[in-house]
């Protein structure tokens, strides 16, 4: 499997001239409300080609709502957008040809095989007999799905299903890939096929835009945006956000069965306290800078006895840090 490649955390700001032509995606400014409640809160966004690109957040928090809108399905209140150099919504039409959306629900016809779906999605492209028979047939074999060819597609499992629906996104190559919680109903096994795929399809060319709320998933992409109430809260690779992440990590172990879960939460300077088995995973606000001395100290003070060690921040860590300031308004 192809891995993700290192690539510098990306930084908001406008493109230098001749850097636009770089991009897949550049939005700026982009809102989208629903009467009093703003989806998508002023957002600005880069993405360059042939890269994986997360947005990462939980349910209800806009992501949905971006990528209807960078494919032109829903117009935006404010903002600019640019798609593999095409404006929308002006140019949507222009962009259909060139980008694939795969959503979070299954959309092609369950009554139809999985030959027949794959064959109406190639006439809906208007390929020619001899040109969608090749391209079915090298999907079929590709997403090993050679041996459900005559299936109907409603009787097949969540994995397979998944199979079909990226077979189907990317039946006439697009340039640019949207997926929408792509993995939301598959097993463990499936999505790490899933993913297997992505990047043989970002090292033929192509950009993918993915939504999820995994954090294994948003670990493997290039770039990630944490995004929250409809405003991305933090931006930049993976292992730039865990470098950078505004707390602390601590892990005490043999607290198991006690009270300090509690007695850690109520402690102002925490962001978060998590169980891990024995093992409790605390997060520290950076100010305090004896945050590990407290800690040992309050354990001694109840007499529980347990070790308290400084640890690595996870991109767990990093989206519990960003979304808990975003809902304090910081």
């Amino acid at each position: 499997m192809a891995q993700p490649r290192p690539l510098a955390a990306s930084v908001q700001i406008p493109p230098q001239a001749g850097e636009a032509k770089q991009l897949a995606i550049r939005a700026r400014g982009l809102t989208r409300k629903f009467g009093d409640v703003v989806a998508v809160d002023n957002l600005d966004l880069n993405v360059a080609r042939a890269q994986v690109y997360g947005f990462l957040g939980p349910n209800g928090s806009g992501k949905s709502t971006t990528i209807r809108m960078l494919c032109g399905l829903l117009l935006p209140t404010a903002g600019d957008i640019e798609v593999l150099g095409f404006r929308i919504p002006e140019q949507a039409e222009l962009l259909k040809r060139k980008i694939g959306y795969m959503t979070q629900k299954f959309s092609l016809y369950e009554d139809l095989t999985v030959r027949e779906n794959l064959e109406f999605v190639a006439a809906v492209h208007e390929f020619d007999r001899a040109r969608a028979r090749k391209r079915i047939d090298e999907l079929l074999e590709r997403y090993w799905l050679g041996d459900l060819r005559g299936q109907l597609a409603g009787t097949l499992s969540g994995g397979q299903k998944q199979r079909l629906a990226l077979s189907a996104s990317v039946l006439h190559a697009p340039e640019l890939l949207l997926l929408d919680e792509p993995t939301s109903a598959v097993d463990p096994q499936s999505r790490r096929e899933f993913w297997d795929s992505l990047f043989d399809l970002v090292d033929s060319g192509t950009t993918i835009l993915v939504s999820t709320h995994y954090m294994d998933e948003a670990e493997r992409c290039h770039g990630l945006a944490i995004i929250a109430e409809g405003r991305m809260v933090a931006e930049g690779t993976p292992r730039a956000l865990m470098a950078g992440v505004e707390a602390n990590v601590y892990e005490i172990e043999g607290a198991d069965g006690s009270e300090a879960p509690r007695l850690v939460r109520e402690l102002p300077w925490v962001h978060g306290v998590t169980q891990l088995g024995i093992r409790l995973r605390v997060l520290a606000d950076r100010s305090v800078k004896d945050a590990e001395a407290q800690l040992r100290t309050l354990l001694k003070q109840h007499d529980i006895e347990a070790k308290v060690e400084h640890t690595n921040a996870s991109l767990e860590d990093v989206f519990v840090v960003a979304t808990r300031r975003e809902k304090r308004g910081n």
